[in-house]
């Protein structure tokens, strides 16, 4: 398990399932964008954040189950309906939802104490939504696999997600310090839409590094 072995093989899926990938994902992701927008337009200051989070637990399960399942599917070489994957994520929609709630919850926990505990929890609980989705585990018990099968893998799990994901933190802070991008406008809408599609790219290499660590025996 390399790092750049698992970014090179994520980005070959990715970039030649992208047309699926944008048809199964990229309508929510825009609805879920305006929804953050009107929130953050009509929340108070000090309230916005929170508000958003709750926002975001509408759709980003929903999205993010379904690509879950997208991914399982085409690594067993089918190919699966798009309105059939979105039924599935409704389905494990409230499961995924308070997964999401519980890890968000953990890691700005974490990272309130200082970045690095943060930086640990979200490499800790990353195989959480995959093995809610793909193992059928509660969400309290995929928090707790996700400790256990991330054992010994820390620092090329990180590697990869600081790779796929610090462009986009990046962009994230750009976007919302920018004045050219003022939080409302048109602009700041499609690049927030823009940032959230390309983050899809970190599930893609998340899901090959729990492919290949469901393969590989345990580490203590």
């Amino acid at each position: 398990m390399t790092p750049l072995s698992v970014l090179r093989d994520s980005w070959y899926f990715f970039s030649h399932n992208l047309p699926a990938i944008t048809r199964l994902c990229l309508p929510l992701i825009i609805l879920e964008g305006v929804l953050l927008q009107q929130v953050s337009s009509l929340a108070a200051d000090e309230s916005a954040a929170t508000w958003r989070l709750l926002a975001g637990l509408l759709f980003y399960p929903l999205y993010s189950a379904a690509l879950i399942l997208f991914l399982d599917a085409r690594s067993n070489g089918l190919q699966p309906r798009g309105l059939d994957l979105l039924a599935a994520g409704l389905r494990l929609w409230p499961s995924f939802a308070l997964l999401t709630g519980l890890n968000t919850l953990a890691i700005l926990l974490g990272a309130s104490l200082f970045v690095l505990p943060g930086l640990w929890l979200m490499v800790k609980l990353a195989f959480a939504e995959y093995l809610l989705v793909l193992r059928g585990l509660s969400p309290l018990k995929s928090l707790h696999e996700s400790f256990t099968m991330s054992s010994g893998y820390f620092w090329p799990m990180l590697t990869c997600i600081l790779m796929a994901m610090l462009p986009l933190w990046l962009l994230d802070a750009w976007i919302q310090s920018s004045p050219l991008f003022a939080e409302g406008t048109l602009a700041s809408l499609l690049l927030g839409c823009t940032s959230r599609f390309l983050q899809l790219f970190s599930s893609v290499v998340l899901f090959r590094l729990f492919m290949l660590r469901s393969t590989q025996p345990d580490v203590d």
